[in-house]
């Protein structure tokens, strides 16, 4: 009996101790089942980087994507994929890219792109929610400028700076340690051993070496990388044929706003619609995305003047000089910290109250600012005082503006159909038309059958000293003469000849008219002199 008990007992037991170690290992099993699903749905998870593109119109924002995805585009239209749609009419505008790798099989990472054309501080609302501590390290910051209008430039990256600055300093503390992280990270990019466009370098020593930074360089950091895209860089030639811009021009351009990008780190590329540019690499890399299959080196360009590229971390002040002498690097460097200080900035509720004291148009100037020193050089054309000063006095323009070819030849078609609507069916010439008419009023010359012929056959004319002479012509304008004569007036003691004007009228009349009357109209009818 004993030895029952104690069998039952440890089969009791045993069986106890297996059903307490059933649910361990079943929730074992669903934690490591759980686990490996996670991280096949992470590693399948695509890369989201977001772009925050500023300024520039509709139209402009709509080719900066086009030349960002030119390539996928292209791909996409061969699989017969519908493009993303773009709003972009109203305040933030949005859409989004996928980038694909090198055989546009598989997908790198999702940009999602914020537009926002107007840099009113009312708009700050709309863009703190995308700045968030996860974000912050994947978002880069594009700002569109236009050849156009290369006189607006530095006014308008000065208001959209502002605008960050404003956007930056609301943010949480999280996200303003998030941002000095960034910011540590982005200065020792493409410095040392460190590649902008992820080649990398094949030594460790050289990776952890970096260069000091030089003067001027990331003195304003932002928080965020930036980006300056400068499009329709192929009016640099319509500048040069109608305002007479030279290379000292453009090259004043060029390197104000390289002083100006270097004190926020950032980068800077000429564009031109519907040519291959390194936009699409310079984007990639700044935001981190590098293709497994090809690596597309990102090289400086300072020489073309209209494929303009400066990557991050490339520039310096001597860079800059060389490009021309005389430019003041370190004046340029101050008055732009001057036109940015907090002190200028318009707050949030001031510009939705309209309290900040002026208006857009109506800016106060900052002596020893950048943007003036930079619009003396740079004049815009609409506020030349030479052109306001002819407009206002004498109500000129500089520029004529002149028609269509096939407008103004269409419109003179319809002048000379209604001319010829309007002529005499006769055809006659206007002139003998007008003198036929005259000698009808004057009732001097009676219209028989034989001046009919004669109007047909046309004037009667001689050769007299070898000029041709229109025997019509001359008697209608001795008669003229005649009919409008006035008298000489005579002194006493003096008798005039009776009718001596008349006489000599009458004799050249009747010598004309016996030409006429003789047929005359070739040299042999002709007076000749008497020979000796």
């Amino acid at each position: 009996m004993a030895s029952s008990n104690n069998r039952t007992s440890t089969y009791t037991q045993v069986s106890t101790s297996s059903d307490h170690d059933r649910p361990k290992s079943a929730d074992a099993k669903k934690d490591m089942w759980s686990s490996m699903l996670d991280s096949v749905a992470s590693g399948k998870r695509l890369p989201e980087k977001n772009i925050l593109v500023l300024g520039g119109t509709t139209e402009s924002q709509k080719e900066f994507l086009e030349g960002l995805s030119a390539e996928d585009s292209r791909r996409n239209q061969d699989r017969q994929k519908k493009q993303p749609p773009i709003a972009n009419n109203f305040a933030l505008g949005y859409t989004y890219h996928d980038v694909l790798d090198a055989d546009h099989e598989d997908i790198l990472a999702r940009l999602s792109l914020y537009l926002l054309a107007d840099p009113s501080p009312s708009f700050t609302p709309l863009l703190q929610p995308l700045l968030t501590p996860q974000t912050i390290p994947n978002t880069l910051i594009v700002v569109l400028l236009d050849w156009s209008q290369p006189w607006f430039w530095l006014r308008q990256l000065r208001d959209w700076i502002r605008l960050l600055r404003t956007l930056l300093v609301s943010l949480d503390e999280d996200c303003k340690e998030k941002m000095e992280e960034v910011m540590i990270g982005w200065r020792d990019r493409g410095r040392g051993g460190n590649s902008l466009d992820g080649g990398g370098v094949s030594s460790t020593v050289e990776s952890d070496v970096s260069l000091p930074l030089g003067p001027g360089e990331w003195e304003e950091a932002l928080g965020l990388p930036l980006c300056v895209v400068c499009q329709n860089s192929d009016r640099i030639e319509v500048l040069e044929k109608e305002r007479s811009w030279k290379e000292e021009e453009f090259d004043t351009v060029l390197q104000f706003l390289r002083t100006i990008l270097l004190k926020h780190g950032a980068s800077l590329i000429y564009t031109i619609p519907s040519v291959p540019s390194p936009l699409q690499s310079l984007i990639h890399s700044s935001l981190g995305i590098h293709s497994l299959l090809k690596r597309q080196p990102l090289k400086h360009n300072v020489i073309d003047r209209d494929k303009v590229v400066v990557p991050p971390n490339w520039d310096s002040w001597g860079k800059i000089r060389v490009l021309r002498d005389g430019f003041d690097v370190e004046a340029v460097n101050k008055g732009w910290s001057l036109d940015i200080e907090e002190s200028h900035i318009t707050s949030p509720v001031e510009a939705a109250n309209g309290t900040s004291g002026y208006t857009e148009d109506a800016i106060p100037k900052i002596p020893g600012g950048a943007v003036d020193a930079y619009e003396e050089i740079i004049r815009d054309p609409s506020l030349d005082a030479l052109q306001a000063a002819s407009t206002e006095s004498n109500g000129l323009k500089l520029e004529v503006s002149s028609t269509d070819t096939q407008s103004f030849l269409g419109a003179q078609l319809a002048v000379l159909d209604k001319n010829r609507q309007g002529a005499e069916p006769s055809g006659m010439d206007s002139s003998r038309l007008v003198r036929g008419r005259g000698a009808t009023l004057e009732g001097e010359e009676s219209i028989g059958d034989e001046a009919r012929v004669n109007e047909h056959i046309g004037p009667v004319q001689f050769n007299m000293g070898g000029i041709q002479v229109d025997a019509d012509d001359m008697l209608q304008r001795l008669k003229d003469r005649q009919s409008y004569q006035t008298p000489e007036p005579t002194t006493p003691g003096t008798i005039a000849p009776d009718g001596g004007k008349p006489q000599n009228n009458e004799a050249l009349a009747n010598f004309f008219a016996g030409l006429v009357n003789r047929g005359g109209g070739s040299a042999t009818n002709s007076p000749k002199p008497a020979r000796s």
